[in-house]
């Protein structure tokens, strides 16, 4: 439990004291954000903040977590996720940057990447001997054959693209996605703890539980510089970062379900995205002002700092139902 408390510290002390001369650096070098001419008008403001700022967030995470961890595989597994797909979301930036546009990466190269990624998810649970199933609480284990790895690619994709999304807020991906760390860190800990009492073997959910400490950790000490008005934005480097963590942490801890819950602020800003799609596709007319949704809040005149704290609220609260349904309905564990 200390060296969880130790990685969360030293992760955000890296920081805040490195953010500074980061942001100074990524100014110097003109990588400033490239404001989309279709989003809210008030954004116009934001243009040429700082970017790339999710690489605060990874290196800030990986230095304790390389220092405190133990080096398990399914810890290990959680960290290359995570740093692949902050390599994913890096090009896009990349090319947004260089290219002075909003646009970056094309859809179909980011998918075939987190494919590529899923593929790698998918040995580490082979070599594990995970079950190639999903818990349901209250019902138990449904076991899903072949299909279960077709979910991992659902889980990964949607969990990166959910971040992504909800990456439109100064603070709101990265306070949202802290909390979701939180949880799952949260999670390993109780897990780690029972088991211990229970005398069977416990460095797996500890390292996990370091990792999940150190990120969340580094993304607190991104926010310092994040909040409204922010210094500088994460980008796809940091939300796909987050996001990326975020499914396999769910896919390592077999809690694929809770993953809705836990994550539930990306899926409705997901699920608001694609409801406007086809809302306006099939029936001609758009069912929020704008999307993601807190974007139509936006339009609503509701402020940044008012979206973003009701989010957060929100997002404690759906993590904290998560977790009472984990501590009351996974007593097995069914790793």
């Amino acid at each position: 439990m200390e060296r969880v408390i130790l990685a969360g510290i030293f992760g955000m002390l890296i920081a805040i004291v490195a953010g500074p001369k980061f942001i100074e650096f990524l100014r110097r070098n003109e990588l400033g954000q490239q404001v989309r001419e279709e989003g809210p008008a008030g954004h116009v403001v934001k243009q040429g903040t700082p970017v790339m700022g999710g690489l605060l967030i990874v290196i800030g995470a990986a230095i304790p977590f390389l220092a405190l961890s133990q080096f398990t595989l399914p810890a290990l597994t959680v960290f290359a996720v995570t740093v692949g797909c902050a390599a994913v979301g890096f090009i896009d930036d990349f090319i947004k940057l260089t290219h002075r546009r909003s646009l970056g990466l094309s859809g179909r190269w980011k998918l075939l990447m987190l494919a590529g990624i899923t593929f790698f998810l998918g040995w580490a649970v082979v070599h594990e001997d995970l079950a190639t199933s999903v818990y349901v609480p209250a019902i138990g284990e449904l076991d899903l054959w072949w299909v279960w790895y077709g979910l991992l690619f659902f889980v990964i994709a949607g969990a990166a693209n959910g971040v992504n999304l909800t990456d439109g807020i100064d603070g709101l991906a990265a306070g949202t996605g802290i909390i979701a760390l939180i949880t799952f860190t949260a999670i390993a800990v109780f897990t780690d703890i029972r088991l211990g009492q229970l005398g069977a073997p416990t460095d797996v959910y500890l390292d996990m539980a370091i990792f999940g400490g150190a990120l969340a950790g580094s993304a607190i000490g991104f926010l310092w510089f994040n909040a409204f008005p922010a210094d500088v934005f994460m980008g796809d480097t940091g939300s796909m970062a987050i996001g990326g963590a975020l499914g396999a942490f769910a896919v390592m801890t077999k809690t694929e379900l809770l993953l809705l819950l836990i994550g539930g602020i990306f899926v409705i800003e997901a699920l608001s995205v694609m409801l406007q799609v086809v809302s306006f596709k099939y029936w001609g007319r758009r069912l929020f002002l704008m999307a993601p949704i807190h974007h139509h809040f936006e339009m609503k005149a509701w402020s940044e700092t008012k979206i973003m704290v009701r989010f957060w609220i929100t997002a404690a609260i759906l993590g904290g139902i998560a977790f009472a349904i984990y501590r009351q309905y996974f007593p097995e564990f069914p790793r």
